[in-house]
């Protein structure tokens, strides 16, 4: 491979994020480089690399570190994708899981786990994983049984036999097997096997009914996730063995830089990144997938380029959203009796989500508390621990036992604990001491170990309870302006003077942060940035919005559908435009079941969701009435749709920091949705006509134009896009939203174009720049700027997005 301290890369300013799996390989990749250069993008950003459970799509289920996944072409196919971006002077980023590991059956495939579930808590991996081993006597449980285990006993379901020759580490080893799945006989119990009964309650693992997995799982998962087990990664030989390929293929020059995922996970989040900057080239880049809410700002000492850029988008999205319209599009909501207060709806969702889905991980907090706190009644510690849980806003603080935090890392603890108070009065004694051992778990207790434990796990859980309290059930519910409801943004957008916030979220990123991402679409978005412009688009046609909320709510009396999920329903063939019933059907289905009202994954109601598809059905038919509205308000607001997606991604594109493109472009929906093929030989052809044409056919080339003129022109021009760029607002008016960077390239845009053109259109705004020769570079109009500034009209005369850049700038390049 390349040396990698004399190998020549172009400067990091822009990622492409591709999604390998044993559909799409490193093979695969390599040939779609051509493209991704061509678009202007200077480091390919890869998904998860390292061995996955067969057949997975996204790789984040990992169960082997040793080596590149074989169903991707494995290590030689990764290094000639690595050495073929570097021959055209690119970077590679390869995405890390460092919080979890995969538990699927058969366990043999994850080798480290098999070894503890042999030789139970005194193996030398039973430190690997995050296991209360007190809680069920020294045995990791289980819960996959279908009935409880005198049945499946009584049943002949489980059986003692001999591990084949195709499964790995069990092979001649006795096995006890149940269905699909294989467990290992512990190291001298082998005696045992003519007793199964006795065999069972001798192993380093319980066997437990799925129904009572609230008793039986005793490990950290991811999330709610029973088949993804917490890593300890914090245990340096841990990290060192879960990261040697990984850090092989760094320094053997393959692989340049580094996204983080779940940082939220771990013991220590900046703990593991200084851990993980020690063992780097110089200048590796490295990001973290943070999320952050409202105005949070990402620790400063964390040793990173910054985020993979959810706060970007939710910046983005807010300045997008027309304010004059905020009314009837609450009224719409309020009309269809779905909950009007998204806090109360937060609230409850987190609420069930600590009670029913992380049960587990409640009552090992509620386990360390009582040792702890061995006088309090244990009731009243889950009671107050409940409270704690629902009340942090944010998806963790950053509290490391023994240290005194930075204020600023505390403070959503904090804020914590007096809304409990608040709350639960009657708590009071308990919610003071539990608050006091979460901040200063090192003051005097009876078991110091366990508050310290306490003060760490708290932190860990508290971002599942986000995620599921909110990303997957409150956004699956809160049908106001679902465009809004994306991760980190704020589905009452609109209400407040979101510009300011954008402005005020750039100037910040610039300052601390300038190589941090910015996105508008990832594989976790839950609606792709395309979508989400036709969605605000017909948002600020008040007429329209109120015309398609009534025809939506009387097609939903028709199939006996309640009218919340209606609304979801034609808000999302208004984003997803005729999109394939197959691919309708299966967003809708994940849909309402991440809702949790009338169906489930665990229950689902195949009756309500057949009503739900039905009128989804009639909604695209068409013969019918939401057909024919949604229709024409997507032809009435063509040009605003437009303006949109433009907008968004011009201002995306020349934010601070590195913009990253998502591979699944377009009209998507969650995934799977966002992960379908993507034709990249199309997208070649596309994007050299364009060269050569210049000239769009519709609203997919200008974006791709757009996009390519942008990207190859943040590599010209390092003096308006390198990390030494500031950002400064340009005022001009409501209905310009601007920035200039580096002062020497502006990024201007029409806002709210139907609300301009209500008011009678730009008349004599001014663009308030510095005086001089500017060129828009999209499309080469001059531009002469007096101390007056520039009329929009002559800005904008070609079309709702500009990018000035001083001529002197623009020819010269570089300095």
């Amino acid at each position: 491979m390349t040396n990698p301290d004399t190998a020549e890369r172009r400067p990091l300013t822009a990622t492409y994020r591709m999604q390998l799996h044993a559909g799409f390989t490193c093979d695969d990749a390599l040939a779609a480089l051509p493209y991704v250069e061509e678009l202007g993008v200077s480091h390919v950003y890869l998904s998860p690399v390292l061995t996955a459970v067969p057949g997975s799509e996204h790789g984040y289920d990992v169960l082997d570190h040793s080596q590149v996944n074989p169903e991707i072409g494995g290590r030689p196919a990764l290094e000639r994708l690595a050495a073929a971006a570097h021959a055209r002077g690119m970077g590679v980023v390869v995405d890390i899981v460092p919080n979890h590991m995969a538990l699927v059956s058969p366990f043999w495939r994850n080798a480290p786990l098999w070894q503890v579930l042999r030789e139970g808590p005194t193996s030398g991996r039973a430190h690997w994983f995050d296991v209360d081993w007190e809680h069920l006597g020294g045995r990791f449980g289980i819960p996959v049984l279908g009935q409880p285990l005198e049945d499946a006993l009584a049943a002949g379901e489980i059986e003692v036999g001999s591990g084949r020759e195709d499964e790995g580490p069990a092979a001649g080893q006795p096995v006890v097997r149940y269905f699909e799945h294989v467990l290992p006989v512990g190291t001298g119990t082998e005696h045992l096997t003519d007793d199964l009964p006795a065999l069972l309650e001798a192993q380093h693992w319980l066997l437990g009914h799925w129904q009572d997995a609230a008793d039986v799982l005793n490990y950290r998962r991811f999330f709610e996730v029973d088949g993804l087990v917490g890593v300890r990664v914090e245990e340096a030989d841990v990290f060192e063995e879960t990261h040697a390929e990984l850090l092989s293929l760094h320094h053997d020059g393959v692989v340049d830089g580094f996204r983080i995922d779940h940082p939220d996970g771990l013991a220590d989040p900046g703990g593991y990144l200084a851990m993980l900057r020690a063992h780097l080239r110089p200048g590796a880049p490295v990001w973290v997938e943070k999320i952050l809410e409202g105005a949070e700002r990402l620790p400063s000492a964390w040793a990173c380029e910054g985020t993979t850029g959810y706060d970007a988008n939710a910046a983005v999205l807010g300045a997008l959203v027309d304010p004059t319209t905020a009314d009837v599009v609450s009224t719409a909501w309020f009309a269809t009796g779905g909950e009007p207060d998204l806090d109360v709806e937060v609230e409850r969702c987190k609420r069930q989500a600590v009670d029913a889905l992380l049960q587990p991980e409640v009552t090992r907090l509620v386990r360390r508390a009582k040792e702890a706190l061995p006088h309090a009644d244990e009731h009243r510690l889950r009671a107050a621990l409940t409270e704690l849980l629902v009340d942090v806003h944010v998806y963790r603080a950053y509290i490391r036992p023994g240290e005194i935090p930075e204020p600023a890392l505390e403070q959503p603890l904090l804020d914590a604990i007096e809304r409990a108070r608040a709350t639960r009065p009657d708590l009071e004694g308990e919610l003071v001491e539990l608050g006091q051992l979460l901040r200063r778990p090192d003051v005097s207790v009876v078991d110091a170990a366990a508050a310290a434990d306490l003060c760490v796990r708290f932190q860990q859980t508290t971002g599942p309870v986000m995620a599921k309290g909110i990303e997957d059930t409150a956004f699956y519910r809160w049908h106001r302006l679902v465009a809004l409801n994306e991760v980190g943004a704020d589905p009452r957008a609109g209400e407040a003077p979101e510009v300011t916030t954008l402005h005020t979220w750039a100037v910040h990123q610039a300052r601390h942060w300038p190589l941090g991402l910015t996105t508008l679409s990832t594989h976790d978005t839950k609606r792709s940035e395309d979508v989400r412009a036709r969605i605000l688009a017909v948002a600020g046609d008040a007429e329209a919005w109120r015309s398609l909320s009534a025809a939506g709510a009387a097609a939903a009396q028709r199939h006996g559908v309640d009218a919340p999920t209606a609304h979801l329903v034609w808000q999302t063939l208004v984003g997803a435009g005729r999109v394939e019933p197959h691919r309708l059907h299966a967003y809708l289905t994940k849909a309402v079941r991440e809702a949790k009202l009338h169906t489930t994954w665990v229950e689902p109601d195949e009756d309500y969701e057949a009503r739900v598809l039905s009128l989804a059905d009639e909604m695209v038919s068409h013969e019918g009435e939401v057909s024919a509205a949604i229709a024409e308000a997507v032809r009435d607001n063509e040009q605003t749709i437009r303006t949109l997606t433009l907008t968004q991604k011009l201002v995306q594109l020349t934010l601070p920091g590195v913009p990253d493109t998502y591979q699944a472009a377009g009209l998507a929906l969650v995934d799977p949705d966002n992960r379908r093929p993507v034709d990249y030989e199309e997208r070649l052809e596309r994007l050299r006509r364009l060269d050569a044409e210049g000239r769009p056919h519709d609203l997919a080339d200008e974006v791709l134009w757009l996009r390519s003129r942008v990207l190859r022109l943040r590599s010209w021009l390092p003096q308006a896009y390198g990390p030494g760029a500031d950002y400064q607002p340009v005022e001009a008016g409501p209905h310009v939203l601007g920035f200039l960077r580096g002062g020497v390239a502006a990024t201007l845009t029409i806002r709210a174009p139907r609300a301009l053109g209500a008011a009678g259109g730009l008349g004599g705004t001014r663009v308030p720049l510095p005086a001089g020769h500017w060129r828009d570079a999209l499309t080469g109009t001059d531009h002469h700027v007096d101390e007056e500034g520039v009329l929009a009209v002559d800005v904008f005369a070609a079309g709702p997005v500009a990018l000035l850049v001083t001529a002197r700038d623009l020819e010269e390049g570089p300095r």
